[in-house]
């Protein structure tokens, strides 16, 4: 309660979820496009299976990777709250087509508005998906140790409502459109995304909204040319030669101590760009090109040490990838119905993967947190990185069963003679297929998780949509690195007349390259593993905390 005037404060929970309903319409209309895209490629539009799969994976990646340029506008100039209000109107606007180009507009035009039309959704992914999550967690208070704690659960529901939208769409619109028609699906998506516009409107006296600070990237540059300009300075780091800042200015006149950065011992070259050297004690004002604060310098060396774990991170993408490509071809080949007069969408299978995370996830929650906390003393149980090396353990898993299962299928269309036909049924249960789109959801529950807490608790304050945009990201590379590997798989076997991804499914060996898959994750693991153990977490303390901690570094022989 603001006792001032009365009123119930801003944020918490009670502006959250405003946000949260805003994110599930946007999973419920991205999924209700994605997760049946292929299908859409290879039935209507007649692509081949390969150029499909690229097909989808670019869109994929180009919406994935679009949000990196949409969090850098929203930190730099327009803040969140004003980039999500244009995100949602553009891609409403962007649905509108898609919808219009499979119904009103004659096919042949329809196929350019088409296209057109995803890779407007696909700038409306930039604007929002970065800065809907930032937004949200910015509702809860750091410096308040209750709302700390409601943070870490906040990722976890957060994650289980934009699951909660996906899943609706894979089960419910995919019907739909493979049913009664692809102007009803797409335009339901359109529908929801308007009541989503309202609802966050309805919010907007509760929110918390910060003023962008500016280009975040002037800091990261300049901390790296300052440093580069005082390569040659050799001078021990304490607390009398160290730039603060204005917030030591702030300490030296009595005022409160704030919060910094702590100093990490990695990355240790660009701590010559806080040291006051003459040149520096003899220039006023400050030249930020040269001489940087302490914190800044710190901030910098938060988003360096988080670059390796991003690359590594990349090969859970191309997993995920082949949820929306190959799984689904894969699946679309087997026996879905589940009464005479009802057949399973084969797009509608990926809300396995959901409803495995809507279980998973409340589990993780309440149950093994709590249990591994005592074990561990840690208050999220286990630590992030922890969290998401199980997550890429289970890819691999996820691939092995997806190897087995498809050889499988293959045995079987070759037992009943049907691997020369193209679109033949084979005699096999689409529950066959059950175990690697649930292990994923597992992974998911894990990794994507993890890597979203990851990229907001490490990243600069003023970066953290850029950190959103960066775990977002990992699905989008990833996607262009699949398109990659398909690439290099389709030339090497192409060679020999033995394509592992040709047109017919049935004579193909998609097991082989699902194998591949693994084995490239496997090593991925191992690197990652590497890079974990050497990371360091971001510490934040007191300014006196950070002098005394380089006195002591000091007189340990503290130089750089």
């Amino acid at each position: 309660m603001n006792i001032a005037s009365g009123k119930p404060s801003r944020g918490g929970w009670n502006a959250a979820i405003f946000i949260i309903l805003v994110e599930v319409a946007q999973q419920f209309a991205f999924y209700g496009l994605a997760s049946n895209l292929i299908m859409y490629l290879t039935d209507v539009l007649d692509q081949p299976l390969a150029a499909a799969a690229k097909n989808v994976n670019t869109w994929l990646g180009v919406s994935s990777v679009f949000p990196v340029l949409g969090a850098f506008l929203a930190d730099s100039y327009f803040g969140r709250f004003k980039t999500i209000v244009f995100s949602i109107t553009i891609y409403f606007l962007g649905m509108v087509l898609l919808t219009l180009s499979v119904s009103i507009i004659p096919p042949q035009s329809g196929r350019v508005v088409f296209f057109v039309a995803l890779y407007i959704l696909s700038v409306a992914e930039g604007g929002q998906k970065p800065c809907v999550q930032t937004f949200a967690a910015d509702q809860f208070d750091e410096n308040t140790p209750e709302e700390i704690k409601v943070k870490s659960s906040f990722f976890n529901w957060w994650y289980l409502g934009v699951v909660f939208g996906a899943t609706s769409a894979t089960l419910g619109v995919v019907y739909l459109q493979d049913n009664i028609g692809w102007g009803l699906g797409f335009g339901i998506l359109a529908g929801v995304l308007v009541v989503s516009l309202v609802s966050f409107l309805l919010g907007t006296k509760r929110y918390r909204k910060q003023m962008p600070p500016g280009s975040p990237f002037t800091m990261v540059v300049q901390v790296l040319v300052a440093a580069a300009r005082k390569w040659h300075v050799n001078k021990a780091l304490n607390s009398e030669c160290v730039y603060y800042g204005d917030e030591g200015e702030a300490l030296l006149q009595g005022q409160s101590q704030p919060l910094v950065v702590a100093r990490a011992n990695q990355l240790r070259c660009l701590d010559k760009a806080m040291i006051i050297d003459e040149l520096d004690a003899s220039t006023i004002p400050r030249n930020p090109w040269r001489l940087c604060s302490l914190n800044q310098v710190e901030e910098v060396k938060l988003v360096l040490r988080l670059i390796p774990l991003w690359l590594s991170c990349l090969m859970f993408g191309v997993i995920e990838a082949q949820l929306h490509t190959f799984f689904t071809k894969q699946s679309s080949t087997t026996i879905r119905s589940i009464s005479p007069h009802f057949q399973v969408p084969a797009a509608s299978l990926q809300g396995l993967v959901g409803i495995a995370i809507l279980i998973a996830v409340p589990i993780y929650d309440r149950f093994f947190v709590p249990i591994a906390r005592k074990y561990t003393g840690h208050p999220s149980g286990i630590t992030v990185l922890q969290r998401i090396g199980i997550g890429l353990a289970l890819s691999i898993l996820v691939m092995v069963v997806s190897a087995l299962v498809e050889a499988k299928r293959l045995n079987i269309a070759k037992d009943y003679n049907l691997i020369d036909k193209a679109k033949a049924m084979v005699p096999m249960r689409v529950w066959w297929l059950l175990p690697q789109y649930l292990i994923l959801g597992l992974a998911n529950a894990f990794t994507t998780v993890g890597l979203q807490e990851l990229f907001y608790d490490q990243m600069p304050e003023q970066m953290r949509s850029m950190g959103a945009a960066a775990s977002m990201s990992v699905v989008g590379v990833g996607s262009f690195i699949s398109n990659w590997i398909i690439s290099v798989a389709e030339l090497i076997t192409s060679r020999n007349g033995d394509k592992w991804l040709g047109d017919n499914i049935n004579r193909a060996h998609l097991d082989y390259f699902y194998w591949v898959l693994a084995v490239l994750s496997t090593l991925n693991l191992c690197v990652y593993v590497l890079i974990a153990n050497a990371f360091v977490y971001k510490k934040v303390g007191r300014e006196v905390k950070v002098k005394t901690d380089l006195s002591f570094a000091n007189n340990h022989g503290g130089e750089i």
